[in-house]
This record gives structure tokens, C-alpha cells and sequence, in this order.
């Protein structure tokens, strides 16, 4: 859903003046109701390469038992984020999903093109981010992963009210996505799209630590952000610490 970049960073245009009115009612909506949507084909098999990158990342390291642990960049476009993830949390395995086939193959070109090789710990992947998802929860509650953290950097903010369900937050898939990482950070350079994200998820998880702030310092972790930064726009920070996982 990380379809913003254009020649110019624009500021995002809503005609929505505050947080979603019907937000609380669907959140807590499909708290109560099960996604069954048929999960994509081509996801199951990008979920299949990157749990065997996992379990082969671990067999190299002689590993003890499960849980292992899995570092999520979600809609990780061309990759920039997914790097910096990679030397951040050297000693996990980093898969960086995307939908785009364009965006994943430039960020293969973008590593081909620099001295550095690919990190070891890092695996891109085409999939839809709502299946990938449900399958990785699966992990998660049989016990063979844990997420430690969970990226969603300069998700789509669909900022037309007419476009609001279309959020992540405001979508069936919330409660699964919530559920997955023991934390969960958000970035987003549109205040109100940081706000209910944070609303929703402290409606779901009333014991997490759900923190909302700009984000003020530091190098540009993906192309977005150094377009918004280049812009002097206003980037946000939703970050999520649950208590303990489900």
C-alpha cells in the first residue's frame, strides 16, 4: 500500500478535518468478526520462501528450539528500509514485504549497483501484506515465531473520507495486524492517519504502551522519508509495546 512517491513530495490532502467518527464502531467491529477472505496463491508461495530463508537462517546459526525471531518491514517498497533493518537486527532474520514487483526488482538493483552485498538476515518478498500477515500470525500462535518488531513505514493513507475503510486500521485485517509483534511502529507524514492508528490500537490493546510523536531527528530510513524531510513536512511516529502476546 506504499504508492506515494511522486517527482514532488506533496502534502496529503483530506477532507476529513479529525479522526474517522465511525472509528471505535469498526474497530471493535471486526475485533468481534473473522477475516475469511481466501488467501492469494502467489502469497502462499512468497510465504513458503521466506519461512524456508527462516528456517535455513537458524539452521546456519544452530539455533536452539522455537520461537524464533522475525523482524517484519511491511510495504518495504525498494528495500531501503528493509537494509537498515537488516544492520539494525543483524543477529534476526529481516523480510521485507511488498506488493509491487517493480519496487522489490529496484530494490534488488539497488543492492546489485552498490559494493555491499545483500545482508545475510535479509529477504524480500512479493505478497499481499493482509495474507502475509494472517499467515505469519499462524506462526505466532503455534509458537514457531515471535515478532520482536514490526515496520510499517509511509503506509497509503487513502486521506479521502470516502477512502477511510481502505486504512489499516480501519479494515477487517486490524485485529490480526495488531496481535503480531510484540511492538509495532508506525510512520506517516499525515497527523491524522498517526492518530487513529493510535486510537485503534489502544481500543484493541488497552494494556499496550502506544506512544504518538514527531519524528524530529535522524537519517531518512526510506525514500519517502527523505522526500518529506526534503519538503519539511511533518512526519509522525505511532509506536505500539504490547504487555505480552495473545
Amino acid at each position: 500500500m506504499s504508492d506515494q512517491i511522486h517527482s514532488q513530495a506533496r502534502e496529503v490532502l483530506s477532507n476529513q478535518e479529525g479522526p474517522f467518527k465511525d472509528l471505535e464502531k469498526l474497530v471493535r467491529k471486526y475485533a468481534c468478526t473473522p477475516y475469511l477472505r481466501p488467501i492469494a496463491d502467489h502469497t502462499r508461495l512468497a510465504f513458503a520462501d521466506a519461512e524456508q530463508f527462516i528456517a535455513d537462517f537458524y539452521t546456519k546459526r544452530h539455533a536452539g528450539s522455537a520461537p524464533h525471531p522475525v523482524i517484519l518491514d511491511s510495504g518495504c517498497g525498494t528495500g531501503e528500509s528493509t537494509l537498515h533493518l537488516a544492520h539494525q537486527f543483524p543477529g534476526y532474520p529481516v523480510i521485507g514485504i511488498d506488493k509491487s514487483a517493480v519496487r522489490l526488482e529496484k530494490a534488488s538493483q539497488s543492492v546489485s549497483s552498490t559494493i555491499r552485498d545483500l545482508p545475510s538476515n535479509a529477504f524480500y518478498v512479493r505478497a499481499e501484506l493482509i495474507d502475509f500477515w494472517r499467515l505469519a500470525l499462524e506462526k505466532v500462535t503455534a509458537g514457531q515465531w515471535a515478532i520482536p518488531y514490526h515496520a510499517l513505514y509511509y503506509p497509503n493513507p487513502w486521506p479521502k473520507q470516502s477512502e477511510a475503510t481502505r486504512r489499516f486500521h480501519l479494515h477487517p485485517i486490524f485485529p490480526t495486524l495488531i496481535r503480531l509483534a510484540l511492538t509495532t511502529e508506525l510512520r506517516t507524514n499525515w497527523e491524522i492517519y498517526a492518530q487513529e492508528f493510535a486510537q485503534a490500537a489502544s481500543l484493541l490493546s488497552p494494556n499496550a504502551n502506544v506512544t504518538i510523536q514527531l519524528i524530529k531527528e535522524g537519517e531518512p530510513i526510506t525514500a519517502f522519508e527523505r522526500k518529506y524531510k526534503n519538503a519539511c513536512q511533518q512526519l509522525w511516529q505511532v509506536i505500539i509495546v504490547n504487555s505480552q502476546k495473545d
